[in-house]
């Protein structure tokens, strides 16, 4: 199973000495892949406003701080960028970093930050739909034209060429969006609310993937499956809890009780997130479970 870690989103203000030390900490440790949120802001249900970096600034800064890693967004917001725009970035940053990135994309949900930055909401599974068609086809070298009721190009292409298609992955459990995106991406990701954090939802979860990707016309063995994973350390308490969060004492019984149930990358979402909590989780987990 490949780990991954995700980097500070919402817990507190975290500056580029910081992130910089813990990306190459998680380098250092052996995980295979940094990830960073795609968000504007937070309100509801935070002890005061939050937000993090802009997350394609960032995943092209930590292409130069680090060599190995695999890098993605978790996931990008597909209606924060124009599509066309949003590929040719990913392109950027895919090259910048060596062919590292990962291009995870969904809908977005946070209707708040929708409405802080004036961006529409309605009908946001269609608006998505047109994008993802849009993004998917521009990453692949296609010259593409698309005319819809809410996104257009025309005889648009990415120049420079881009030197591969990244690999492309969906954060999202509804059917609709499954349908649209799973006879396309190579990778589908979950967060832990979704499967409850623990390796018995996680296989129930998993069963409807598959289902939905044999309904799409897939075989489900060509779908990598990525679940994010709440892990707790000593002095945890930046993040709301939403579900149990697994003790970093247990942290190695169940990633394998979670590679059991079908993942093929679990994804650390850390509480606290330091560069300490990172080495601290390496260095508890199995020989050889980091390479």
């Amino acid at each position: 199973m490949r780990l991954g870690v995700q980097l500070p989103e919402v817990e507190r203000e975290v500056r580029r000495l910081e992130l910089a030390a813990m990306a190459r900490a998680a380098e250092e440790c052996g995980f295979d892949s940094l990830w960073v949120g795609d968000h504007l802001l937070y309100r509801a249900g935070w002890r005061s406003e939050r937000g993090p970096w802009d997350c394609w600034t960032t995943l092209a800064w930590l292409a130069g701080v680090t060599e190995r890693v695999e890098i993605g967004p978790l996931v990008a917001c597909a209606a924060f960028h124009p599509p066309g725009i949003l590929a040719r970035t990913a392109a950027a940053v895919d090259e910048l970093s060596g062919g590292r990135l990962v291009a995870a994309l969904g809908a977005g949900w946070n209707q708040e930050e929708f409405r802080a930055f004036g961006l529409p909401f309605d009908h946001h599974v269609s608006r998505f739909e047109e994008a993802f068609t849009i993004i998917r086809r521009l990453l692949a070298g296609e010259r593409v034209s698309f005319e819809g009721c809410f996104h257009s190009v025309t005889d648009a292409l990415l120049l420079p060429p881009p030197a591969r298609r990244p690999k492309l992955m969906i954060g999202a459990n509804a059917p609709r969006m499954l349908s649209i995106t799973l006879p396309h991406v190579d990778a589908w990701n979950t967060w832990f609310t979704h499967y409850g954090n623990t390796a018995e939802g996680f296989v129930q979860l998993n069963a409807g993937i598959s289902t939905a990707a044999e309904r799409s016309g897939r075989d489900p063995a060509e779908i990598e499956r990525s679940a994010c994973v709440l892990v707790e350390l000593d002095g945890a308490g930046e993040r709301p809890r939403d579900v149990e969060a697994v003790t970093a004492a247990r942290l190695a019984e169940h990633l394998r009780a979670l590679a059991d149930a079908g993942a093929d990358e679990a994804i650390l979402v850390l509480d606290p997130i330091t560069e300490r909590s990172i080495r601290t989780v390496a260095d508890g987990l199995e020989p050889g479970s980091l390479s």
